[in-house]
């Protein structure tokens, strides 16, 4: 491994790439974050999500709508997808021209205005397309050819069944640690004990009960983790109807430690999500290594997208979660699919105990295969 810390790899960047930035550790640090998101977003492509995945939308909490959260990524039940082929492509490919091209889309439809694939080729993930009564519609573009390209539309459910908040924060010069980590572990703490059917309560002996609201006042209780797994792995509509899986994912071994060596910060957010994954700094010293570093053929496009994105004369960002190049999103992609395992080995699994990310892609998998249509009917 080329840089053992994330400190290193920090400052690696603010040598090679933010020379140029007047706050050149701050540019660093944003653009570290940005990779962790790059990281969380295409596991869930390889894991076959992407046309479930929202980005950016609103969850609200649990029997209080009144409050919702932006969360990084939120995963929704699909109820409809279809096809576009769209030729010949003129550029920009707007939600309007999108949809007219499509039958069949759900009645009483919004439609937002967006550009799914700018005229420089790029594309924005997940593109909200069109709202609509109980849901909306979003875009991903799946491939492209010289004169076209083939777009995904898919009628998403408005309430998640899962949610990925991404929590990173950077060490100041001669500090030990960022001065708000537990501001960000406490902001995600109280998302992911709000938004779900299923709540923690924890006993006097310590141990984590669950209490789950199946309707009509009867709650249902129980072992948190077992009571989690029946939910899963079952098909009680009552218990499923507003469950949301909560999955935070943290980086930086400066501030958050390790599995075995949990500051405060992190044991907040481990007994407050379901799932705590720690992108550790082996993994993302992995990914800036083949990115950027010694960059492996198959991602060059992904690393001419995050150079374009950061260079002083720079017209605008290709590289992040919402907005990306279309070559770089086809690379990121194809890689993520065929080094499932190597991924995979760039985490720990904080909670629970015991857990691995085989069995978080199976419950994940296991959840929109359900048939969410009739668990929410009112």
């Amino acid at each position: 491994m080329s840089y053992p810390s994330v400190d290193k790899l920090q400052n690696m960047l603010v040598t090679e790439v933010f020379g140029y930035a007047k706050d050149k550790k701050k540019a660093s640090g944003r653009a570290l974050g940005t990779l962790v998101e790059i990281v969380t977003f295409y596991t869930l492509c390889a894991w076959g999500l992407r046309d479930a995945t929202a980005i950016e939308r609103p969850a609200p909490e649990f029997a209080n709508p009144e409050i919702t959260h932006n969360v990084e990524f939120s995963v929704h039940p699909i109820v409809g997808s279809k096809s576009v082929t769209v030729k010949p492509l003129q550029l920009p490919l707007t939600s309007r021209k999108l949809l007219k091209l499509s039958d069949d889309l759900p009645t009483g439809i919004r439609v937002r205005d967006e550009q799914v694939l700018t005229r420089g080729n790029v594309m924005r993930n997940s593109a909200v397309v069109a709202e609509h009564a109980g849901g909306f519609t979003s875009a991903h573009v799946h491939g492209m050819a010289a004169d076209s390209c083939v777009v995904a539309l898919t009628d998403l459910l408005t309430a998640p069944f899962a949610i990925f908040e991404c929590k990173r924060v950077g060490v100041e010069e001669g500090m030990r640690k960022g001065p708000q980590t537990i501001e960000k572990a406490k902001q995600g703490a109280y998302v992911a004990r709000s938004v779900s059917s299923l709540q923690k309560f924890r006993l006097q002996s310590g141990k984590v009960q669950g209490v789950l609201d199946t309707g009509g006042g009867k709650l249902r209780t129980g072992d948190y983790d077992k009571l989690l797994r029946q939910v899963i792995d079952g098909n009680d509509a009552d218990a499923l109807r507003h469950f949301i899986l909560t999955v935070g994912v943290v980086s930086n071994h400066g501030n958050w430690f390790t599995a075995a060596n949990q500051n405060k910060e992190l044991k907040v957010l481990a007994h407050s999500y379901d799932w705590l994954l720690f992108l550790t700094d082996y993994g993302l010293s992995q990914f800036i290594e083949k990115l950027l570093r010694n960059p492996v053929e198959e991602l060059k496009p992904a690393k001419d997208a995050f150079l374009a994105s950061y260079r002083a004369e720079k017209t605008g960002n290709t590289f992040t979660k919402v907005k990306i190049g279309v070559k770089a999103d086809q690379a990121l992609k194809r890689y993520f699919q065929l080094h499932e395992s190597e991924v995979e080995n760039w985490f720990n699994v904080i909670a629970p105990a015991g857990g691995t990310l085989k069995q978080l892609r199976e419950d994940m998998v296991k959840l929109a295969g359900k048939d969410w249509r009739r668990i929410r009917q009112p």
